[in-house]
């Protein structure tokens, strides 16, 4: 069998995933920001949610998160297989990253790889709130 790279038809983040008993899965909570009251942050969990479909094989996915100078890496996943059975068949990876720790504001990158390519890359802010910034010295 000769491999077909699949496409991803999605990736999110969200605060929580729930799978019902019909094996419909639930997102709660998207979002795209993280408001801070001050740096460094220890966010708690996050899951990552892909989608893959319009492939035949088995791969590789992997998740980087990255910080605002698109090098260093704030968290790393583990290899997820991602196997599909012919053109009709999808793949839902979920991961959980926990205790993640931003160490600064600004724009983040969540990074999908597979086997080895990146195949997406989309921002996640880090906000410090006004109220957590450092105030002016006084004159």
């Amino acid at each position: 069998m000769v491999p077909i790279i699949p496409d991803m038809q999605m990736a999110l983040i969200c605060d929580d995933v729930r799978q019902e008993n019909n094996g419909k899965f639930m997102l709660i909570g998207l979002f795209d920001s993280i408001m801070a009251q001050r740096l460094p942050l220890t966010y708690p969990r996050l899951f990552i949610v892909t989608r893959w479909c319009s492939g035949e094989g088995i791969f590789e996915q992997r998740t980087r998160l990255v910080r605002p100078d698109q090098h260093t890496p704030v968290a790393e996943g583990q290899a997820i297989q991602v196997k599909l059975s012919g053109g009709a068949a999808t793949a839902t990876n979920i991961e959980l990253f926990l205790n993640v720790n931003f160490h600064e504001a600004g724009l983040h990158w969540i990074e999908i790889l597979l086997d080895g390519d990146l195949k997406i890359r989309f921002p996640l802010r880090v906000n410090l709130h006004p109220a957590g910034a450092a105030a002016p010295p006084p004159a």
